[in-house]
């Protein structure tokens, strides 16, 4: 099997990946995007599978879309991340497949994102719909506030401000959760507590173990099959009906999962990207 890591920085996370693709006495290609160059006239790459591990949500993307189109496999897809990498999209298919979610609307000008805000009622949350680790959020307590951050928005003028993404806020009683769905199941969970609304480990969040209950794997792999499966971190939150499903994320960090949860995730994600090769070589040797 020829396998490769599409990756930049190497994290911890990308260490132990290497380091388990070792134990298994697996030879793979460590791919740095900083030095990738892809001819696009190419017709063919000599991958099974490529496991995509890049900081860079453009250059994630790009290449993955370049690849699966021409017939290499990779964890994850190009349409799983397209997806999971736009907020707005991922709300879109949780919404299409049922799977819940808070509120959210999108509006395009300051006056309707206004309307909109209103319409669903302080505080609200306003995210850029492309973005990771907590960046750029902002709880609107009131329309002062939220007249003064369309304004900001809109003086920024870039292409992530463009859109307004307001979703309603939950108030989480100080945790959320983030689940870790590889293939069909939950492998393991954790609790993200913070003294801040925002709990991301990224921000400061401090993890600790979560039972994986029923609903939990059931409604984190609703969550993952909605944006098109694979190797996927869901962000969820407790409220009073039930779990529901905030992001999903693509290229997952755990470092900080590991030990507080006993699971080897990154073993996990090695077999997984070991069996869609698997499948790769297989559909290649009947052709």
């Amino acid at each position: 099997m020829k396998l490769g890591v599409l990756c930049s920085i190497i994290r911890l996370e990308e260490k132990l990946l290497f380091e388990a693709l070792r134990q298994r006495g697996v030879e793979f290609t460590k791919i740095d995007d900083r030095e990738l160059v892809l001819d696009m006239h190419q017709s063919h790459y000599d991958y099974d599978v490529i496991l995509e591990r890049c900081i860079n949500h453009s250059r994630a993307l790009h290449t993955l879309k370049i690849l699966n189109d021409r017939g290499v496999r990779t964890v994850n897809t190009w349409e799983v991340a397209n997806t999971c990498g736009d907020k707005l999209l991922t709300t879109n298919m949780l919404v299409k497949h049922g799977v819940p979610t808070p509120r959210t609307y999108v509006a395009y000008t300051p006056e309707s994102a206004l309307a909109a805000i209103e319409r669903l009622g302080y505080p609200v949350v306003l995210k850029p719909a492309v973005g990771s680790w907590g960046r750029l959020l902002a709880k609107v307590n009131d329309r002062d506030a939220a007249e003064a951050l369309l304004e900001h928005k809109q003086t920024l003028g870039s292409y992530h401000h463009s859109t307004f993404y307001i979703q309603e806020y939950v108030n989480k009683p100080g945790r959320d959760i983030r689940s870790f769905v590889v293939g069909d199941q939950t492998i393991c969970a954790i609790y993200r507590s913070a003294g801040h609304w925002i709990t991301n480990t990224a921000r400061g969040g401090r993890a600790g173990n979560c039972p994986v209950t029923s609903e939990l794997n059931d409604i984190s792999v609703r969550a993952a099959k909605a944006v098109g499966g694979g190797v996927l971190a869901i962000d969820l939150f407790e409220t009073d009906k039930g779990l529901t499903v905030n992001e999903v994320n693509y290229t997952m960090e755990f470092r900080n999962s590991i030990q507080v949860t006993g699971v080897p995730i990154h073993e996990k994600v090695i077999d997984y990207a070991l069996k869609v090769g698997e499948q790769a070589e297989v559909a290649r040797a009947c052709r």
